[in-house]
């Protein structure tokens, strides 16, 4: 298999990723959810279930797409340096995969409220209308928290295609800013939350980085020439 092909089926991967996540994390929220107000998401959500259920299976499908997206990647890149490929596939593959797959008993833990099992009938109407936003609001929270693992495992992603030579270093060095973006936002979060939203308005244009490396990938494919190697790359490289 030729270095533009694996270039390319990590960039159509990519790009499933890119479509496939948003849905929970943007789409059912700005659908369902009602801020401060715990009764009508409640109502939102028992009335649209299969929409919120779809939400679920998104986080699920993410989760296992990003396994495939770090596996694809790290075929194209095994070769440049196969320490920092494996790296970037703990922390993007398989570190980011569990948070997903973690992250869905939250949304499940809310729709059982909202549905109002038989066993949930010593809770009030109201309680469990709060106790579903509370599980809402973790879901939330946990990808605030996940935002530091989808920084770092850009770095060793930028390192690979900086030594690469196959593609544009700029994608390196914008890759690099797109996961300072990232785990700079998740640190706003945990320490400093009054500055988190001029941060994260501020890190918009660095997070197009994966958007134009995804894109690079699945058009143009891989091609040599970008830099030349060097005799501290070759000591780099796997044996």
């Amino acid at each position: 298999m030729t270095l533009t092909t694996k270039a390319r089926i990590a960039g159509f991967v990519y790009l499933l990723c890119v479509l496939v996540a948003p849905y929970r994390l943007i789409y059912v929220p700005n659908a369902l959810f009602v801020t401060g107000n715990a009764a009508a998401t409640a109502a939102n959500i028992a009335a649209h279930e299969t929409l919120f259920r779809l939400g679920i299976f998104s986080d699920l499908l993410t989760g296992v797409i990003q396994i495939f997206l770090a596996l694809a990647l790290y075929r194209l890149f095994e070769e440049v340096n196969r320490r920092q490929a494996m790296l970037m596939v703990i922390l993007g593959g398989v570190m980011i995969s569990a948070i997903y797959f973690f992250n869905v008993i939250n949304d499940a833990a809310a729709l059982l409220l909202v549905r109002g099992a038989d066993f949930l009938s010593t809770f009030s109407p109201a309680q469990r209308e709060a106790l579903a936003m509370l599980f809402l609001k973790l879901h939330a929270q946990e990808v605030s928290a996940a935002e530091i693992l989808w920084g770092l495992w850009l770095f060793p992603l930028a390192m690979l295609v900086l030594r690469s030579g196959f593609l544009p270093r700029l994608f390196g060095y914008w890759l690099m800013l797109n996961g300072l973006a990232y785990v700079a936002q998740s640190f706003a979060w945990a320490l400093l939350p009054q500055y988190l939203d001029i941060l994260s308005s501020v890190a918009v244009p660095l997070q197009l980085g994966e958007i134009a490396f995804m894109l690079w990938l699945l058009i143009m494919g891989a091609r040599g020439g970008f830099r030349r190697a060097t005799s501290h790359d070759a000591a780099l490289a796997p044996s």
